[in-house]
């Protein structure tokens, strides 16, 4: 029987669950593999921020740490729910293609017939791409690019990109190891050598289960989104797994997350007093369909400014988003600037001063600090 509860709740408080259950607060995840296995998938569309993020759930991690893993292909990326890219666990990847990849390819039917994209289309820049590639090869993407128009295929504006999109997301192609801040593109089956084979149903609810444990408290509207899967078929998920997890009711909605996130609230919430400096596009604010727990709304334009898909990173407080921050290198290091959304009295002293370990961390991250 699922256990409920009914306990008063501040959204600091959901929100420091969510840092909970994220490994953002606590121990954290272990190693770079544990930690984007419990994740399930981490948005990475902009690679630094999603190496960053990494690093945040791992104890000491370091940039090099977190790039090996995607060299050993311990870890990889690709676009396996919503057009998006994400890391995940090499084993994952194909069972959840087979959950998202058709309902995501008929969305975007209309864009593939503005660029021109027919099945047979795609079947021929397979063959290029395999041909490329296949035998231990690899390719950057303007290489692949050049194989497609050698092929009679145009790359040229986002017809390359969909149609790389296409060859992935039919788990024909895979990103491979890093090269700067792309990736080499190289034959699926030869990089991920073992893949889990899960059914639909089967698959959902699993998906759904460790999207609970790693991202609740959540709605199962939260996962929809997230995982792009009809609400029908997340409610009939939910009904198989939840049992497994426990319901949390706040402002008359029903919430859910693991028995070991929801045991924090038999004491104080861990993180009433932390502070991260959080990549864009990180998890604890991209994972969810309804962001206002954690973002006040009137605050929501600071982070996307003029809603132009770019999510600057945010400094986080007791489980809220307080403000945003700004990175640049330079001769010494790298230079990180808070812009608190409290312009006229800024972070609070102890904030602040949270905050520069926050800084001192994300410079040790990429090297330019060793002290």
């Amino acid at each position: 029987m699922t256990a409920v509860v009914r306990a008063r709740l501040s959204r600091g408080t959901m929100g420091r669950l969510r840092l909970a259950s994220q490994g953002l607060t606590g121990p954290g995840l272990g190693t770079v593999p544990d930690a984007v296995r419990w994740m399930t998938a981490m948005q990475a569309q902009d690679l630094p921020a999603a190496l960053w993020a990494v690093g945040q759930r791992v104890p000491g991690a370091r940039l090099g740490e977190v790039r090996g893993a995607l060299d050993r292909g311990e870890i990889v990326r690709s676009w396996p729910m919503r057009g998006t890219l994400h890391l995940l666990a090499p084993e994952d990847l194909k069972w959840m293609l087979a959950i998202t990849s058709e309902r995501l390819i008929r969305g975007m039917a209309g864009r593939h017939r503005e660029l021109e994209i027919t099945a047979a289309d795609a079947e021929v820049v397979r063959e290029a791409a395999l041909g490329l590639v296949s035998g231990g090869g690899s390719a950057t993407r303007a290489e692949l690019f050049q194989a497609f128009e050698d092929a009679g295929q145009s790359a040229a504006g986002q017809r390359g990109i969909h149609l790389l999109g296409i060859l992935c997301q039919r788990g024909w192609l895979v990103q491979g190891p890093p090269a700067g801040n792309q990736q080499r593109v190289v034959a699926f089956d030869e990089w991920i050598k073992e893949s889990r084979s899960l059914g639909r149903q089967e698959g959902i609810a699993e998906l759904l289960l460790r999207y609970l444990r790693s991202h609740g408290p959540a709605t199962e509207r939260d996962f929809s989104w997230w995982a792009g899967v009809p609400l029908t078929e997340v409610r009939a998920a939910l009904a198989a797994v939840k049992d497994e997890l426990v319901e949390l009711e706040f402002e008359a909605k029903s919430y859910w997350l693991s028995p070991e996130t929801a045991a924090l609230l038999d004491g104080a919430v861990p993180g009433a007093r932390s502070v991260l400096a959080l990549p864009g596009f990180d998890e604890f604010l991209l994972g969810y369909a309804d962001r206002s727990l954690v973002l006040p709304a009137e605050h929501s334009n600071k982070i996307v400014p003029g809603g132009n898909g770019m999510f600057k990173r945010t400094i986080v407080a007791g489980g809220e988003v307080v403000g945003t921050w700004a990175a640049a290198r330079n001769g010494a290091g790298a230079g990180v600037v808070p812009e608190p959304f409290d312009g006229i009295n800024g972070l609070r002293p102890a904030v602040q001063k949270s905050f520069e370990l926050q800084a001192a961390k994300y410079r040790k991250f990429l090297g330019v600090d060793r002290s």
